[in-house]
């Protein structure tokens, strides 16, 4: 089915058997309602040969052929018809004019802010997997070590080869690095619990290479600026809302809360607005 798609998330990519890196990208449609597309080869965001980012689809209106993925029982879940995006069409773009207006018109039709009622929804029948949640109150931000290198399993799969690959590909193994730390948001939801949410977007990702390559392969230094973004900034200046979306190894485990962080949605708050001016 042709579908209308403003392009929101993007997730960190992962190695592919099948697919070489790839990412999971969510969206909204023109009802509102969100929708998961995936696979996205990293190519269609990367410049494979020169290794640069290709400027970001986020906030992007795209129209493009998508089929329900029969292997993923989250409604949500859609593939590609042409997995090379041939048919891909570019609509327009959603700016920040205005205080995020016409972003919020688009993205903020309907917020959870009850973490219970989400985690209700995700279950059967509604079996809800993407979501835009308000928290109570956002505590802090959190760091904490990871593996330096991708798992076995995954750097297995950077060995193997897709049949169907062009001969000029650029090998995965020397497209993306392993992210060696961990970052999740503490917040209080309407209950005051204080639950903890990992984030896994492609913006944080982006944001702790670009801040390693400004502070000269710094570590310490380079954690030190994306706290300043994410928990300084974000959560002194900004009215935080988080897009969430389920991975669907917990999902369909029937985790407790199946949810990470996808994306975070950041306009300044208003009274921020007034000071500066």
């Amino acid at each position: 089915m042709r579908r209308k798609v403003l392009l929101t998330v993007t997730t960190y990519p992962l190695p592919s058997k099948s697919y070489d890196e790839l990412v999971c990208t969510a969206g909204i449609l023109e009802n509102g309602e969100w929708i998961r597309i995936y696979p996205v080869p990293l190519g269609l965001l990367m410049d494979l040969k020169t290794r640069k980012f290709k400027d970001s689809l986020k906030y992007t209106l795209v129209e493009l052929d998508l089929e329900r993925r029969t292997k993923d029982f989250r409604p949500e879940s859609h593939s590609p018809k042409h997995k090379d995006f041939s048919d891909l069409k570019v609509l327009g773009h959603l700016d920040t004019a205005n205080d995020w207006s016409v972003r919020k018109e688009a993205c903020l039709k309907k917020v959870y802010t009850s973490m219970a009622e989400l985690l209700a929804d995700s279950k059967p029948p509604k079996s809800v997997s993407l979501a835009a949640y308000k928290p109570h109150r956002i505590v802090d931000f959190v760091i904490e070590a990871s593996n330096e290198d991708w798992d076995p399993m995954y750097r297995e799969l950077r060995k193997q080869t897709d049949l169907f690959a062009p001969e000029d590909r650029v090998e995965p193994k020397d497209l993306i690095r392993k992210i060696p730390w961990k970052f999740s948001y503490r917040f209080e939801d309407e209950t005051g619990k204080v639950r903890k949410l990992m984030i896994e977007d492609w913006e944080i990702g982006a944001l702790y290479w670009h801040c390693m390559a400004r502070s000269k392969n710094n570590e310490l230094e380079a954690l030190r600026l994306v706290r300043m973004k994410y928990e300084e900034e974000f959560l002194s200046k900004c009215d935080i809302t988080l897009f969430l979306g389920t991975t669907l190894e917990f999902h369909a485990k029937n985790a407790p809360n199946p949810f990470v962080i996808i994306g975070v949605f950041y306009p300044r708050r208003r009274d921020q607005m007034k000071l500066e001016f």
